[in-house]
C-alpha cells in the first residue's frame, strides 16, 4: 500500500512538470568575433583575452538577453606557469607508469604545432638575456628576478601520439616525461622487426657554443631497461655516467643498475675496477667488455642531493662538475656524458646547465642562463635550475 501511494504521488509530480513545462525557443544573435591582438612586452607574445558571455536569461517567450563583460586583466606571458613541484609535472609518484594508451598498435602521427607552441619554440630558440659577472652577482643578489624569468620560458612536453613505437609506455619511469622524437637516442635495433628494441627514455643534449651531442640526458634506468642503458653507454662511447639521485627517495627513483665486481648486460660485460669514496659522491672506475672490445667509463654518484630539497650550498655540485669536466676534456673524441636522476630533467638539467655556464663564463667571461635553459627544453623538457 505505502509503496502504491508513493508510486502516484510521483506520476502526478511529472504529470504537473509536464503542465509547467514551457516550450523554449532560443534565437541565435550575431556577435562580433574578437580576434585575440598580440602585443610585445619584454620579448614575450601576450594575447587579449576574448570577452566572455558571463549571463544568459531565457524567458519563455523566446527572447534571450546574454550580459557580455569584457575581461580587462591581460596575462603576463603565455607561457607563465605557476610554481608546481616537479613531481606534478611527472604525472605520477611511482616508480613505474606504464601508459596503457601506448600499449597497443601506434597509427603514424603528424604533428601540427599550434599557433602557440609556435610562438613558444620560437621564443626557446632566440631568448637571450647575456650577463656579465658584474651583472650575474646583482640577479643573484635578487634571486626573485630570476625565479620570474624561469617561469616565463615555456615547457616543451611531448605528446605521446609523436613517439611512433608500439608499447613504448613500458620504457617510461614516468608517463608523461617522454623523450623529444627529435632529439632521441635511437639504440640498435637487437632485432630489425621489433621497434621497441630501439627505444630508450633519452636525448642528446648541446652542449657549449651549441655542440651537438655533449651530453646524453636520461631517466634512472628501471629493472626492464638495466640491458637498454649499458648498450646505450656501450654504443654511444660514453666516457662518463653521472648519477644525481639515490635508489630511493621516499619511492624508488633508479635501480641498482652496476655490479658489485662483475655483471653481464645483455651483450655488454661490466667490470668494476676500484671505487673512491669522496665527501659528497662516489667514483667507480668501470671497463665495458663487448667481444674482444673494451671501453673504459667513469661512473659518478653524487649522493648529497637533499630528498625533495635543493642543496644548501652549491659547492658539492660545483666540484662535481669540475670532476666531470677534467674527465670530458682527457676523453677527446669520445662520446656524450651521460647525465640522469630519476626522471632526466629536474638535477639531470640543473648539472648541464651548470656546466655550459661555467664553461661560457670561463670562455667568455659572460654567461646567458636565459638562453642555456632555452636550449636544454628545445632538446628535452629539462628544469636548468635548482
Amino acid at each position: 500500500m505505502i509503496l502504491y501511494r508513493l508510486k502516484e504521488k510521483f506520476q502526478l509530480s511529472l504529470r504537473q512538470d509536464k503542465e509547467k513545462n514551457q516550450e523554449i525557443h532560443l534565437s541565435p544573435i550575431a556577435l562580433q568575433p574578437a580576434q585575440a591582438e598580440a602585443k610585445t612586452a619584454n620579448s614575450m607574445v601576450q594575447p587579449e583575452q576574448v570577452p566572455k558571455v558571463l549571463n544568459v536569461v531565457v524567458d519563455p517567450q523566446g527572447q534571450y538577453t546574454p550580459e557580455i563583460k569584457a575581461t580587462t586583466s591581460v596575462c603576463p606571458s603565455p607561457f607563465k606557469m605557476k610554481p608546481i613541484g616537479l613531481q606534478e609535472r611527472r604525472g605520477s609518484n611511482v616508480s613505474l607508469t606504464l601508459d596503457m594508451s601506448s600499449l597497443g598498435n601506434v597509427e603514424p602521427f603528424v604533428a601540427t604545432p599550434t599557433p602557440r607552441e609556435k610562438v613558444a619554440m620560437e621564443y626557446l630558440q632566440s631568448a637571450s638575456r647575456i650577463l656579465t659577472r658584474s651583472q650575474l652577482r646583482d640577479v643573484v643578489a635578487s634571486s626573485h628576478l630570476l625565479q620570474s624569468e624561469f617561469m616565463e620560458i615555456p615547457m616543451n612536453f611531448v605528446d605521446p601520439k609523436e613517439i611512433d613505437i608500439p608499447c613504448h609506455g613500458t620504457k617510461n619511469r614516468y608517463k608523461t616525461i617522454l623523450p623529444n622524437p627529435l632529439s632521441r637516442v635511437c639504440l640498435r635495433p637487437k632485432n630489425v622487426t621489433n621497434s621497441l628494441s630501439t627505444y630508450i627514455n633519452a636525448n642528446y643534449i648541446r652542449g657549449y657554443s651549441g655542440k651537438e651531442k655533449a651530453f646524453i640526458a636520461t631517466q634512472g634506468p628501471m629493472i626492464n631497461t638495466v640491458n637498454d642503458f649499458w648498450q646505450m653507454v656501450w654504443q654511444e662511447d660514453s666516457p662518463v655516467i653521472v648519477m644525481i639521485t639515490k635508489l630511493k627517495e621516499k619511492n624508488e627513483k633508479c635501480v641498482l643498475y652496476w655490479p658489485e665486481k662483475r655483471g653481464i648486460y645483455g651483450k655488454v660485460e661490466v667490470l668494476v675496477i676500484n671505487v673512491n669514496e669522496c665527501d659528497n659522491y662516489t667514483v667507480r672506475n668501470l671497463v665495458l667488455k663487448q667481444g674482444s672490445h673494451t671501453q673504459h667509463v667513469k661512473h659518478y654518484w653524487y649522493t648529497s642531493w637533499p630528498d625533495h630539497k635543493t642543496p644548501a650550498s652549491a659547492q658539492p655540485l660545483l666540484q662535481l662538475m669540475l670532476d666531470v669536466e677534467e674527465d670530458r676534456l682527457a676523453s677527446v673524441g669520445r662520446g656524450p656524458v651521460i647525465v640522469h636522476c630519476s626522471a632526466g630533467i629536474g638535477r639531470t638539467g640543473c648539472f648541464i646547465a651548470t656546466s655550459i655556464g661555467c664553461r661560457q663564463l670561463r670562455e667568455e667571461g659572460v654567461v646567458d642562463a636565459l638562453s642555456i635553459v632555452c636550449q636544454l627544453r628545445v632538446d628535452r623538457t629539462l628544469e636548468g635550475k635548482a
